[in-house]
């Protein structure tokens, strides 16, 4: 009560008004602009790294049809065809522009080994092309590590 009795001799440009001063606003828009630029890189990372996870998936799912297909057939791996079940695109059976990898397979002249790879839409993506090998080989095309690329 003391005090409301001193701020009624302060003119009315001293006194103190309720709400945020601008140096206290600006204060706040620089602490949510350094998280963000902080945030922002790492959330993008974790979504390449989830769609590379799923890229890798398809992959080894591709594998496995090879596999049976092979065991099933007396020409070994010649002929086989990914896109019956849907294995060209990662995610798997994506439509167009919702794809993030597209999957390819490459079979040798004489119908015994092949290789699949995942080859990447989106830019950016350290790995690049994924590849698996009929003996179990994995490989990635760009600067990354094996095991960043193969986690």
């Amino acid at each position: 009560m003391h005090q409301t009795h001193l701020l009624r001799g302060l003119p009315h440009r001293l006194r103190r008004a309720p709400g945020f001063t601008l140096i206290e606003l600006v204060i706040v828009v620089a602490i949510v602009a350094i998280l963000a630029s902080v945030a922002y890189p790492a959330y993008t990372s974790q979504i390449r790294k989830s769609r590379r996870a799923d890229a890798q998936t398809v992959l080894l799912q591709a594998e496995q049809y090879l596999q049976r297909y092979y065991a099933s057939s007396s020409t070994g791996y010649t002929g086989a065809d990914l896109s019956r079940p849907r294995l060209t695109v990662s995610p798997m059976g994506a439509d167009s522009g919702k794809q993030f990898y597209n999957i390819s397979l490459e079979i040798s002249d004489d119908g015994q080994s092949y290789t699949l790879s995942a080859a990447p839409v989106q830019s950016g993506d350290p790995c690049g092309t994924l590849t698996l090998t009929s003996i179990g080989g994995k490989g990635q095309a760009d600067g990354a590590t094996l095991s960043q690329c193969w986690q």
